[in-house]
């Protein structure tokens, strides 16, 4: 164990770095002609040390005892490498051993062996605890910024993309198995209780007749009254860390799948599906993303701001699967100067997300939600005057609106003669006045009337191609929850705007600039 926590570093306590002296089997030296240029390990060989100086990770080790680590311009540039290919630990250590151009970005010796895999685990850990912990990214915008490529380019794309997550999706049984046993062996008291639903020491699931449902509810019902009695065991029972997550998590799985049976005492699984429901006791982030009603996927969504002339992601967010889009890309522009045109699908088109924008002074070309047609008049076949707080419907009835919003017609629609094509409501057509109307009723006059056509057309699509780089090694996400996987997202990110700005033909004379 000592010896793999050296080769992991974990008693590094020093800052190591680069000699700036080619040893005699420098790869840069003898092969450096073999990979390609324009290529990323090209322009990393020959710029590393610039974009990731010694001095961005100093804080990352503070005591300056120990061993030194593996120095910071290789690390940086094997985690960049890493993301753009879609390796995993192992196989990106393999990779910096075996393949030259690896080596020649890296600046390593043909011989060098390379590191234990679990460095990277050991830098990403740092990097998370730190209070910068995607500065490989923020350099690579810093490199943009200098170039002034973005400069005078005033749209901004949004959208995001689904990531499956790392871990098999559980069942409720599956789960109740889990978290019961996990809680079992970090709390000894929940440990030495005598439970009757399983044996929780066997691994798997308990051997029944799976097609006979009585036997299933038989099963839940044991499961959810062991999962019961450990809960009482330990309430008011003081836990902290890890053992204080799995009770609560266990909580949780116990009451979100499950409702009560026909008989006192018993449980059977849920005729419905919880709105936030946790989907794996191993990656309790994850989440379900439904695409339609009858198909969904398990995992997380990346959401991205680029500029779509050049491509260049200038934000990035990753958040569980079930997590709207607006309330993520009114936090992503925050940081963007205000003016810019905002272009983006109607899944950014609720009221709440436009006027927080437009509260920014962005010009917003964003598809507005679309009303459904029901073959009657909708909303925008009526007036409203938001200051009188009244609503007339297009037979001429005004109504005063409520505080609720509710403009309700009632008694005005019998003798109607376009009740048919209003409602067909026993008591009348009654509107909902939302309390962004005003917003999305201009949305949608501007989407029918093409102000912002043109520009959507041309501009909006880019941002798929961007999305289409960031996961093209995989949508497979390469961690566990959301902390551990932004950093992922972050530095794929970095790496897609480094090949994006070779390709702007990026170079450094004193100072970054494109051609």
């Amino acid at each position: 164990m000592l010896a793999i926590l050296l080769l992991a570093g974990e008693t590094h306590g020093v800052q190591g770095k680069s000699d700036p002296n080619p040893e005699l089997l420098d790869a840069a030296a003898l092969c450096g002609h073999l990979v390609p240029a324009g290529s990323v390990h090209a322009f990393l060989a020959e710029h590393r040390q610039r974009l990731f100086p010694d001095e961005m990770f100093a804080d990352l080790f503070p005591s300056g005892r120990g061993r030194p680590s593996v120095p910071a311009d290789v690390i940086a540039t094997v985690l960049v490498l890493q993301s753009l290919e879609g390796f995993s630990d192992r196989d990106a250590v393999d990779q910096l051993r075996m393949n030259i151009a690896w080596k020649v970005a890296a600046g390593r010796p043909l011989d060098d062996p390379g590191f234990h895999s679990t460095v990277l685990t050991l830098w990403r850990n740092k990097l998370r605890a730190s209070e910068a912990p995607e500065r490989i990214f923020d350099a690579v915008r810093a490199v943009i910024t200098e170039t002034g490529v973005l400069k005078g380019k005033t749209r901004r794309a949004l959208d995001s993309t689904v990531l499956d997550d790392a871990v098999a999706t559980q069942d409720t049984v599956t789960q109740l198995i889990a978290a019961i046993r996990r809680v079992r062996r970090l709390v000894p008291e929940a440990a030495a209780l005598g439970l009757a639903g399983h044996d929780y020491s066997q691994p798997g699931k308990p051997r029944i007749a799976w097609d006979d449902s009585e036997a299933r509810d038989q099963l839940v019902t044991a499961l959810v009254n062991d999962a019961l009695a450990v809960l009482a065991a330990l309430e008011g029972l003081e836990v902290t860390g890890e053992a204080a997550d799995a009770i609560g998590l266990l909580a949780l799985v116990a009451g979100q799948d499950v409702e009560t049976g026909d008989a006192d005492g018993t449980w059977r699984i849920a005729r419905r599906t919880a709105p936030d429901r946790v989907i794996s006791t191993v990656d309790p982030e994850s989440r379900h993303i439904h695409k339609t009603v009858g198909a969904y996927r398990n995992g997380y969504k990346a959401h991205i701001v680029i500029e779509p002339r050049t491509g260049l992601i200038c934000g990035q967010r990753l958040t569980p699967g079930n997590t709207p889009d607006g309330a993520v890309a009114v936090d992503l522009m925050a940081s963007e100067p205000t003016g810019r045109q905002i272009l983006a699908d109607s899944a950014y088109g609720s009221g709440e997300t436009r006027t927080a924008l437009r509260q920014r002074k962005h010009r917003l070309a964003i598809k507005p939600w679309p009303m459904g047609d029901t073959g009657r008049f909708d909303r925008d076949d009526f007036t409203v005057d938001h200051l009188a707080r009244t609503a007339t419907c297009p037979a001429g009835h005004t109504v005063h609106i409520t505080a609720k919003g509710h403009a309700e017609f009632g008694a005005r629609c019998r003798a109607c003669p376009l009740r048919q094509q209003c409602t067909t409501a026993k008591d009348g057509r009654s509107l909902k006045i939302s309390e962004h109307d005003a917003e999305l009723v201009e949305a949608r006059r501007a989407w029918r009337d093409g102000d912002f056509a043109a520009d959507y057309r041309r501009w909006r699509p880019m941002v798929e191609r961007s999305l289409a780089w960031l996961v093209r090694p995989g949508r497979r996400v390469a961690y566990r929850g959301v902390a551990r996987n932004q950093i992922w997202l972050a530095h794929r990110a970095a790496a897609v705007n480094i090949q994006r700005l070779i390709n702007l033909g990026l170079t450094h004379n004193g100072t970054w600039r494109t051609t």
